[in-house]
């Protein structure tokens, strides 16, 4: 059939399913459950159905996924989900069967061809989706740079004076006028995006002035890493493909928003290029990435901007979620902050590296809130070839598989029954001879909040540095306190990063 003649046939249908599932959904929502609420619940696994799978109840539980899929695993640690015309993807919670993806078996699980159609037009070849050889090859002069000490002095240096110059004075004039501000997610999420922007390109979008503006950036960005989850999560992917091709809806600002970011990134290669030609005895402690990369030979434009941009998807919300949570428990965990109280006011008031890496309480009590939180609650693989899993469950090419970073965070089988408690201590151990406490790390397949295995994360000692000098330069001055009603709890959601719903409005307190 013409093309023409087989799109609204095709859309006809899908809108059809998505209906019933719609109706489905309206039905069987309850808005009085709150995602918090749900810790006790024993949710079974959706009965598919031909054709369609099981996408009633995926659409149904489309407003608390990451919460369902997490209710499911409390009883079975590893599960099929039948999605629509025969698709089918793992979902597990289970360590031996992570270690199996992310270590034993790495070749077999990758990125796969279905991320890469829904988000590859946003990300293009960038290590975030990339495979094979080109992700080896981005690995390889990636890593060397994340190990240098010239970088780390620079990402150092761009977090103290976004710090010192936006982040606490917005926070000091608050205090001052003893106004509440509506959303300190948002503060955080913008702080994050002009270190990374700045980190990455050399490029500051001035996202944090006291003004607060909506940038173009910066709105591209957030709605481009939006839609391109939602079509990664999609009930029935069909609809965003159809949409794709006849450029409506989400797909028409996709690729408005696909426009502005690679059009404003192409710009700064070109521009970064020029003047590394005219001064090329630049120092390494004042390079950005990409300069870096320029410096070391790539000068492809779409590579170093395809690389560049992961690497602001990977640092922009994932810190800003990590803080946002970690402020929330404080409050709501006295005790533990004035553990962090002490050691942030025990160092100088300029942090250096080694003083930054000795704060091993706020280390401890950072990792246990990714715990509960993490930034990223599920990371996907796709099967390349047929296998069978430690646990028996049968995976066929072609399957997505999925890690569910929130539910194992939450597992008695692996932290035990007193997992729902907000406990630092369980990260650490004293010295008998002087009392110090001493961090201990757990199995990162228990606990792979930076993925594990050969794609370990690469920014995992930028995140925690730049998290410990946030905590530091927040905690000396102030205490943040969230303007919510007694007994609400902020609601866990996510994108490609989690989230708290509807952000989170808190009171600036000057410490006395």
């Amino acid at each position: 059939m013409e093309l023409e003649t087989l799109a609204p046939l095709l859309l006809l249908f899908t809108t059809v399913i998505w209906f019933l599932a719609t109706t489905t959904l309206l039905k069987s929502s309850n808005p009085k459950t709150t995602p918090q609420s749900s810790t006790s619940t024993t949710t079974a696994i959706p009965k598919p159905y031909p054709i369609i799978g099981s996408v009633f109840q995926i659409t149904a539980n489309s407003h608390r996924r990451i919460h369902w899929v997490a209710d499911i695993l409390r009883t079975s640690s590893t599960f099929v989900l039948h999605r629509a015309f025969g698709s089918r993807q793992v979902f597990t919670a289970n360590p031996a069967v992570v270690q199996h993806i992310l270590k034993t078996n790495f070749p077999c699980y990758r990125k796969g061809p279905t991320l890469r159609r829904a988000i590859g037009d946003f990300l293009g070849d960038g290590i975030f989706n990339a495979d094979g050889d080109n992700w080896k090859f981005q690995r390889q002069i990636s890593s060397h740079e994340f190990n240098t000490r010239s970088l780390r002095r620079f990402v150092e240096t761009v977090v103290d004076g976004e710090l010192s110059d936006r982040l606490i004075p917005i926070l000091s004039q608050a205090e001052l006028n003893k106004t509440t501000l509506p959303d300190f997610q948002d503060i955080l999420q913008r702080f994050t995006f002009d270190n990374i922007c700045r980190i990455a390109f050399g490029f500051d979008p001035e996202y944090l002035l006291p003004s607060l503006p909506e940038t173009a950036f910066a709105k591209a960005f957030d709605d481009g890493t939006r839609i391109s989850s939602e079509r990664f999560n999609a009930a029935v992917p069909l609809l965003w493909k159809l949409n794709h091709l006849l450029n409506v809806g989400s797909e028409k600002r996709l690729r408005e928003a696909i426009a502005e970011v690679r059009g404003l990134a192409g710009k700064i290669v070109r521009e970064k290029k020029q003047h590394l030609q005219s001064k090329p005895e630049s120092e390494p402690e004042s390079l950005d990435l990409l300069s870096r990369f320029l410096r070391s030979g790539h000068s492809d434009e779409q590579f170093v901007t395809d690389i560049v941009i992961s690497f602001i998807l990977a640092g922009r919300d994932t810190t800003s979620a990590a803080l946002t949570w970690f402020f929330w428990l404080l409050w709501k965990h006295p005790h533990v902050e004035r553990h962090v109280l002490g050691e942030v006011t025990g160092k100088s008031e300029a942090l250096v590296f080694d003083e930054v890496k000795d704060m091993v309480y706020t280390h401890a009590a950072l990792c246990e809130s990714m715990r509960l939180y993490p930034p990223v609650p599920v990371d996907t693989k796709e099967a390349a070839y047929d296998d069978v899993l430690p646990d028996g469950t049968v995976v066929k090419k072609g399957w997505r598989v999925a890690y569910h970073v929130y539910a194992m965070g939450r597992s008695e089988k692996i932290w035990g029954s007193d997992w729902g408690e907000f406990r630092p201590e369980r990260w650490l151990n004293r010295v008998e001879d002087d009392g110090k406490w001493v961090f201990v790390g757990v199995d990162p397949f228990s606990y792979p909040v930076f993925q594990a295995g050969p794609r370990v994360c690469l920014g995992k000692e930028m995140a925690f540095l730049q998290m410990k000098r946030v905590v530091a330069g927040v905690m000396r001055r102030f205490k943040v306190v969230p303007a919510v009603a007694e007994g609400v709890e902020p609601e866990y959601t996510a994108h490609l990063t989690s989230l708290v719903k509807g952000g989170l409005p808190v009171r600036i307190e000057e410490r006395r």
